[in-house]
Order: structure tokens, then C-alpha cells, then sequence
């Protein structure tokens, strides 16, 4: 009798849900792409229910996916909890009040009252000022009644966490020191975010639990998230936030997996959109720069991306491309499959990149398609020209359903590459994801000097992988970065260390 030994990646897009099967030596058993439906749940279920019935399901030990639902909560501002907004920083911090610049829609939902107390840290580790606990205790007793949950944000808190570890009570607690690095504003609003985002995070593991046992199946259950690694479930539900982005990550893990490639950019083209990114010594490249998310600016880590409103069933009209789409209804609104909305895969089917549906229904669009693709083709190479680094040019890697929109000759590109499989490359990057942990913090080496702090960074990030998931065994640093601060009085050095390592099958 086989042994149990296979594993279920699944991939939540914007217009289709992605599910394989791959075994022990990763290769793929089985795939399927269901449209992604108006409340995700169904569309997970109907993936599922397309790879398990090829394979033994009782072979199936681990799951792992990729979700929009908490990126979809904070944009369409739906399901996400009440929070107390804390910020250890007075009197210096009190210029620019909490959740300044969010959106008013966006800050009512989820804002119960926002507070700033003396507190904080210095970059050298000294207090900022010292520490108002009775201010802390009266606020959170003022939003008692009306807070699910609570973010603290403390100025220098990647330096020392030691003013946000306060114990308030039974209500969640979002500490700023766990989730973004340096930049108070972006840090505090990530920490905001990752506090609204649990509620969502609780509905999402109730309902893919209740998808695997519909399905038959009972797995240790893992998910994606921003950087192209895997946290388990009890991680992902205090870090919600962390599941933002995991899709483009996914599909950017799964093209070096496909290509074998370790370096390259890759095109993630979906139905609604297309993402680029860069595959950098195999895994995402990870943004330098604050990222915006439901309108507001945040820090913490997520892939380096340029996402432009391109993808299968981007509309198409005489003035403009998009950005409008008809997203998973494009099997209905398309004219090569009977609809009335000429889109871009019309497009693509009229300069012969696809063989879908009924090509006689485009005969007499061919002028307007033939424009949409020659915009389309000009649209990617800007965006491949904003991600790269140099004027070289490189080798492109194409993954998603629309990847044969990409034209084989594109500017600034010297290979295009088209993996097999490539259709679900998200959820097969989601299958085969390792699990990591990241240190982001400033040092004030000692009498140990540099070498010490590195080996204190590296330690906690892989204190953090293991706590995510990894096997401690098996966990090894695979990127350390170095920042010399200048103009400080004491000598100090921003340290960033990320380690990594596979699954913990145990």
C-alpha cells in the first residue's frame, strides 16, 4: 500500500482558483483551474474537487495556499475587526497623528480609537522617553467596549521590542516590532492592518478546513505568504498581513521551479491582471520601498512588483485597453466563446498566441484587436523595463493562464521561456514553498563586534522559521543584508537576515 506522501498547492486569483498534486520528488500528479467564484469558498472546493479525484487521497498530508482574502477584505472593506491604535511616542511622535493619510472609508471601519503615550526607544537602545504604563492601562480600558483588538507601535520597536510587551487584558495584540521594520508610520500602519485582518484570517481556516473534509481530506494545512514561503496555520492567524501578495510570490517561486532558473523576471499573466516581478537567487525579490495596500502606505516585506490592469479578459475598446475586466465570466463574455465583450484573449486568439473557442467570431474585429495586442506588447515591455536593474537584456520566464499573451520577441527581454505547466505555476510555487523566518533590526555592535550581531540576527530569524513551520535540522541563512547607519554618534548597523528551510513533515 502506498504510503502517505503527497501534497495539495491551491492558488486563490482574481479569476481562477489553481490546484495540483505533486509527490514526494515534486513531481505533478494531477492539476486543475476552476473559476474563482464571488465568495472564493466554492471556487476552492471545485479546485480541490479536480485534482483529488486522480489521485489516492489518502495519500494527501499537507495543503498549502495562497489566498486573496485577506487583500480583498481591506480593499472592498468587508469582515475586518475594531481596533485600539496605540503608539508609544510621545511628546516626539505627536505631529502626525495614527492612521494619517488613511482613507476615511477605510479608517472608520476599522479604527475604535487611536491614542499616543510617552514611550519609546531611541536607535541606540535608550528610552525615548520613559514609559506612561497607567496611560497605556487607562487606554486600554477606554476601548474596552468597542476594540476587538489592539495594534501597539513603538518609536525604534526593531531595535527593542521591550516598551510593546504589555500585557492588556484577553484581546489580541498586534506588536509593530513582529510585523514591519524601520519607518514608524508604515510600520504602525501594517500593524493596524494585520490587527483588523484576524477575524478574516479565522473565517478563511474554518472554511478551506470545511472545503478538505468535504473533499475527504485531512491535512496539516499550511499558507503562502508575501515572500514566497509558508507559515503554518496558527502563524498565519496572528499574521494575517503576511498573506498579502503571496499570489505574485507564489507564481515567481513556481517559474524557478518550472525553469530550473534561479535569476530571471518573471510575467504572472492572469485573467484580471498581470504581475511583474524579479526571481532573484530563487526567490522573490523583495521590494526596498514602503507598499501601498487598500491606500494607505505599510513596510512590511512583499515581493518587488509591477502590476498593470492586463490580463485574459481585459476589455478592449477603440480608445483604450482596459482597465476594466470581466474576470472569471470571460468562458461567457468573450467572443471566441459566444459573449459580446471583445477582451484581450480575442486578441490573442486573432495574432494566433491562443486556439480557444470559435475563431470565426472575430472576423470582424480584426482592426480592433490587432491595435489591442500591439498596445498590449508595449504595455509589458514598459513594465519589464521598470523592474530591471540594468539595460542588459534578460531572460523572461511567462506563467499563468494568459501567459501566450507574452510575444516570444519583447523588448528588453533575451529569452522567453514557457515551462510546462505554467498554467498553474502559482499553485505549484504555493506545493513547493519552504518555510522562513526574517530579522529586520538595527545593531550597536559591542565588544563582540559585527560578527556578533549578524550571529544574534541570524539566530532569531531562524528562531522565527521554525516557529513558522521548518524543521529546525534543515533550516539554514540564506540571505544576509548589512546597512551602516550614518551620522549617528554611536556606531549602529541595520541588519537583515532571512533563513529558510523545508517543511517539518513531523
Amino acid at each position: 500500500m502506498p504510503s502517505p506522501d503527497l501534497r495539495l498547492g491551491v492558488d486563490v486569483g482574481g479569476t481562477n482558483t489553481d490546484a495540483v498534486v505533486l509527490d514526494a520528488e515534486d513531481r505533478l500528479l494531477a492539476k486543475a483551474k476552476m473559476p474563482t467564484t464571488p465568495d472564493v469558498t466554492r471556487g476552492i472546493e471545485a479546485a480541490l474537487a479536480g485534482v483529488v479525484e486522480r489521485v489516492d487521497r489518502a495519500r494527501i498530508t499537507h495543503a498549502m495556499f495562497g489566498t486573496t482574502h485577506a487583500t480583498n477584505a481591506v480593499l472592498e472593506r468587508r469582515g475586518l475587526r475594531r481596533v485600539g491604535v496605540l503608539r508609544l511616542g510621545g511628546p516626539a511622535t505627536q505631529a502626525i497623528r495614527p492612521l494619517f493619510g488613511w482613507p476615511a472609508d477605510l479608517r472608520e471601519a476599522v479604527s475604535a480609537g487611536e491614542r499616543i503615550v510617552h514611550g519609546g526607544i531611541e536607535f541606540d537602545g535608550r528610552e525615548l522617553s520613559p514609559l506612561d504604563a497607567e496611560a497605556v492601562a487607562r487606554f486600554a480600558g477606554e476601548v474596552a467596549g468597542r476594540a476587538d483588538a489592539i495594534a501597539i507601535a513603538s518609536v525604534f520597536a526593531p531595535v527593542s521590542d521591550e516598551h510593546e510587551r504589555k500585557e492588556l487584558g484577553d484581546v489580541p495584540i498586534s506588536l509593530s516590532s513582529q510585523i514591519g521594520s524601520l519607518g514608524l508610520l508604515e510600520r504602525e500602519n501594517a500593524t493596524v492592518l494585520n490587527a483588523s485582518l484576524i477575524d478574516v484570517a479565522r473565517g478563511v481556516t474554518s472554511a478551506i478546513a470545511g472545503a478538505l473534509e468535504r473533499n475527504g481530506l485531512r491535512p496539516v494545512t499550511f499558507f503562502a505568504q508575501n515572500d514566497g514561503t509558508l507559515m503554518d496555520l496558527e502563524f498565519a492567524i496572528r499574521f494575517p498581513v503576511l498573506t498579502i501578495g503571496s499570489g505574485p510570490a507564489n507564481s515567481i517561486r513556481g517559474a524557478a521551479y518550472l525553469t530550473g532558473r534561479t535569476d530571471a523576471i518573471v510575467v504572472d499573466v492572469g485573467g484580471t491582471s498581470t504581475d511583474v516581478g524579479v526571481l532573484a537567487r530563487g526567490f522573490p525579490r523583495e521590494s526596498s520601498f514602503g507598499v501601498e495596500i487598500g491606500g494607505i502606505r505599510t513596510n512590511f516585506r512583499m515581493p518587488d512588483l509591477v502590476t498593470i490592469a492586463l490580463g485574459g479578459g481585459t476589455i478592449v475598446t477603440e480608445d483604450a485597453l482596459g482597465p476594466e475586466s470581466v474576470g472569471y465570466r470571460i468562458l461567457e463574455e468573450a467572443l471566441v466563446f459566444g459573449g459580446s465583450t471583445p477582451t484581450l484573449t480575442d486578441a490573442g486568439v486573432a495574432a494566433r498566441r491562443f486556439a480557444l473557442g470559435d475563431r470565426s467570431a472575430i472576423d470582424h474585429h480584426d482592426p480592433l484587436l490587432a491595435a489591442a495586442i500591439a498596445r498590449s506588447d508595449a504595455t509589458l515591455a514598459d513594465a519589464i523595463d521598470r523592474v530591471k536593474t540594468s539595460r542588459e537584456a534578460v531572460t523572461l520566464v511567462a506563467v499563468g493562464g494568459g501567459a501566450p499573451l507574452v510575444p516570444e520577441d519583447l523588448a528588453g527581454t533575451s529569452e522567453v521561456l514557457r515551462p510546462d505547466h505554467s498554467d498553474v505555476a502559482n499553485a505549484i510555487g504555493a506545493a513547493i514553498a519552504s518555510v522562513s523566518g526574517e530579522v529586520d533590526r538595527v545593531f550597536h555592535p559591542g565588544a563582540g563586534g559585527r560578527e556578533a550581531a549578524v550571529a544574534e540576527a541570524s539566530s532569531e530569524a531562524i528562531e522565527r522559521a521554525v516557529s513558522a513551520g521548518a524543521a529546525r535540522e534543515g533550516v539554514e541563512v540564506v540571505e544576509i543584508e548589512e546597512v551602516p547607519l550614518a551620522y549617528l554618534t554611536d556606531p549602529a548597523v541595520r541588519i537583515r537576515v532571512k533563513a529558510g528551510g523545508p517543511l517539518d513533515w513531523g
